[in-house]
């Protein structure tokens, strides 16, 4: 990948996910999965993340329905704690849950909703 996407995607990745998350992602070189790291920074940050149609509040929330419909629990509780930097609100994370439910299944919905619950006790926990 070019330079250019990469300085975008890390950019990109530290404002959604902060510094702190970032800097624990590179602080141990792994050879296995440092070819990942870089892949995850060029595409999902550089090329989706770093594109500027629309904001990072309505990437979020897709994201958060993408995640809870496919059931990739792990990363939605990332995404869900990202949203204190990305503007989407609780009721942001409401609706794209109750679009999950219609679209995606009600039994993700639910288990999203409680991983969503919890997500949020925790960032209240650690203000």
């Amino acid at each position: 990948m070019s330079d250019a996407i990469t300085r975008r995607g890390d950019a990109a990745r530290r404002r959604v996910l902060g510094d702190a998350h970032v800097d624990r992602s590179r602080a141990e070189p792994d050879a296995l999965n440092a070819p990942f790291v870089d892949l995850i920074t060029d595409a999902a940050w550089g090329h989706v993340w770093g594109r500027e149609t629309i904001s990072d509040r309505e990437r979020s929330m897709m994201t958060i329905a993408l995640l809870a419909g496919l059931g990739n629990y792990e990363e939605l509780a990332l995404h869900v704690r990202a949203t204190a930097n990305t503007g989407a609100t609780r009721d942001d994370v409401v609706e794209a849950l109750m679009h999950v439910a219609i679209y995606a299944g009600v039994p993700r919905a639910n288990h999203a909703f409680k991983i969503v619950r919890d997500t949020f006790a925790e960032m209240e926990e650690t203000q």
